[in-house]
């Protein structure tokens, strides 16, 4: 980057659990001597409101353009001080977290090499963010539109549920049919089958304009991102054509018999 490095390095206790293993003055005293950094500081608990507000306020106060948190992994807090940096109007992603916590003092005995090796985790930070560049999240158009595997009743509703929510929702179904194996239960409740609960849901959805449904049918492709994926789905013939029927003419003059899927043969 065209600007030079100004970075704060802010060293956490963690309560007890660095500052038991680690001397963290000592590791303070040592980094707030490396180059390009302006300012170095250690605390109780960084990741509190008075440990985040030290860092905001030396962001604005020094001029920082870079900070280094020396505490825990940056699994439990790096969101945390990306929030500090983005909130004090630095780039989130100018953050470097060094993990002295489960990588040092959980891990060694020893106070002395674990300092020592704490400095050096540090060290490693301070080179790694003189690199660092700013980096912009780019905005997208989302569809608006939810495709769910599988016509069962949990496809059912999952679908109406997104229509109410005001999604375009695809159902794709691999049987001829909707309802899975919930259709081909008998008693549900009292006076009431499956079969009933079924088709009492499949009349919601047909009168849904924001609902799709693709019956024998199979996704085949999927490609694309959160957001924005496209799908390729393959029909597979359900009638002689379109506009079926079901006079049954045609099975009449059918050569060939199948066994019954839905009644398992």
């Amino acid at each position: 980057m065209a600007d030079e490095p100004r970075i704060g390095v802010y060293v956490c206790h963690c309560g007890l659990n660095i500052a038991s293993t680690v001397d963290v003055k000592r590791v303070v005293e040592t980094i707030k001597k490396h180059p390009n950094v302006v300012v170095a500081r250690d605390y109780v608990f960084m990741c509190s409101t008075p440990g985040q507000d030290m860092i905001r306020e030396d962001i604005k106060k020094y001029n920082l353009n870079r900070v280094i948190v020396a505490a825990c992994s940056p699994s439990m807090h790096e969101p945390t001080f990306r929030g500090v940096l983005d909130s004090a109007g630095l780039n989130k992603y100018l953050l470097e977290i060094a993990n002295i916590r489960e990588h040092c003092s959980w891990v060694h005995d020893d106070k002395e090499e674990a300092t020592r090796k704490a400095i050096e985790l540090v060290r490693m930070a301070v080179y790694k963010a003189s690199l660092l560049e700013p980096v912009e999240e780019p905005v997208l158009d989302v569809s608006q539109s939810i495709l769910i595997l599988g016509g069962g009743v949990a496809g059912m509703r999952s679908a109406l549920e997104a229509s109410r929510a005001g999604f375009h929702a695809y159902i794709v179904e691999k049987s001829p049919t909707l309802g899975g194996m919930a259709s081909r239960i008998g008693w549900v409740e009292r006076n009431k089958r499956g079969g009933e609960i079924v088709r009492k849901i499949i009349n919601s959805i047909k009168n849904d304009s924001r609902i799709t449904i693709f019956t024998n049918a199979r996704l085949i492709e999927l490609s694309g991102y959160p957001g924005n994926f496209t799908a390729k789905i393959r029909v597979y013939p359900r009638y002689v054509n379109e506009n079926c029927t079901l006079c049954r003419k045609c099975v009449e003059v059918c050569p060939v018999e199948k066994e019954n899927e839905f009644e398992f043969g």
